[in-house]
């Protein structure tokens, strides 16, 4: 297939307001795109918009939750610059904090599906006719995780896993329109969403460190993405995974993840961290939500989450949400459970020399 021009195409970007999205809408304006540029935090959006001027930019407040705000941006896309050639579903949300299945706030869970699965599906949804008229490229951003293990990130893993389903569906209809759809897999970037796992959380960065190769427990930055997108819309390309480093493990998921999966019920590293995780969502006996953010916080619409985009796995735009005090308390509390659980896990172990041949990333 030839090389997809960008220039004077128009592209629409949600999650626009930081990380990501925001390198990526750098890096296609200096291509000559128009851009469309949504997300919840305005006041980034406006300062993103300057940066280019007014010429080729339209950027507008859109909740992904809120199926007319989106049709009103694409309306208002189409008015403005005659069509919509792209559409880049980069919205998307994850917990604050990690936290199991068995104690996640069922609320928190909803939430998470509701922006990074239906969200995407709504985006798409509002775009596809001006789309398919262009004979144009859907992009979703996906995840590593949507063939790694989400344990204690289950919502975020099943919403990824779900959007790569539904993006390799769209692939197959689309063909007989002339039109193409790809799944972008980042996995860990340099963004506000990816601080816990890097120092922010001290439970979160353990796991991270526990169960996961070295190489694959890096952080890229958001331009390294932004120019991995940029080659794929331009290729066409039904899949763009950065860093390539995590591409045989795409390739070969049916036999690495079942491998990946009894390693890691058996890690004597990472059991323990769960369950101190779980310990630490208890007040007197209840199981609670590790934090309780404030709903005030200008993040993943309001909700209790931290967001990449405007919404999106890591953008520094959108800052992680939690009470400072809830969180402290928490910390303690885990760090003496922590401590515990070490001494008296009773599972299987593995000889010491594989500590320094695993270390963990997602």
């Amino acid at each position: 297939m030839s090389k997809y021009c960008l220039p004077n195409k128009t592209v629409l970007i949600t999650g626009a307001s930081g990380g990501i999205g925001t390198a990526g809408a750098r890096a296609l304006h200096a291509l000559g795109a128009n851009l469309v540029l949504a997300g919840r935090d305005a006041s980034s959006l406006a300062r993103l918009a300057a940066e280019f001027g007014d010429e080729r930019v339209l950027a507008g407040r859109v909740d992904v939750t809120d199926r007319m705000s989106l049709r009103n941006l694409v309306d208002r896309a189409v008015d403005r610059f005659g069509g919509l050639d792209v559409v880049w579903a980069n919205a998307g949300c994850a917990p604050d904090v990690p936290a199991t299945i068995r104690t996640i706030d069922p609320e928190l869970f909803e939430r998470i599906i509701e922006v990074d699965l239906l969200g995407v599906w709504r985006t798409v949804r509002a775009a596809l006719p001006h789309v398919v008229a262009g004979r144009g490229h859907v992009l979703v951003t996906a995840s590593t995780y949507a063939y790694v293990n989400g344990a204690a990130n289950a919502p975020y893993a099943a919403s990824k896993a779900a959007v790569e389903q539904f993006t390799r569906a769209l692939r197959v209809e689309l063909a007989m329109h002339g039109t193409t759809a790809g799944v972008l897999y980042p996995g860990w970037v340099e963004t506000a969403m990816s601080r816990p796992a890097f120092g922010g959380h001290d439970i979160t960065t353990r796991m991270r460190e526990a169960a996961f190769p070295r190489p694959l427990a890096a952080a890229i930055s958001p331009e390294t993405v932004a120019r991995a997108v940029v080659r794929g819309i331009e290729r066409r390309a039904a899949s763009v995974t950065v860093p390539r480093r995590w591409r045989p493990i795409g390739i070969l998921r049916g036999v690495v993840n079942p491998l990946s999966d009894a390693f890691l019920i058996r890690h004597h590293r990472l059991q323990p961290l769960l369950r101190a995780l779980e310990d630490g969502a208890r007040v007197d006996g209840d199981r609670q939500p590790v934090s309780v953010p404030d709903p005030g916080a200008p993040v993943c619409d309001g909700s209790r989450t931290g967001c990449e985009g405007e919404a999106e796995r890591g953008t520094p735009s959108h800052r992680p949400c939690s009470h400072t005090s809830d969180r402290a308390g928490a910390s303690i509390h885990q760090a003496d459970r922590l401590a515990e659980a070490r001494d008296t896990w009773d599972g299987p172990r593995y000889p010491e020399q594989h500590e320094g041949t695993t270390r963990r990333d997602a």
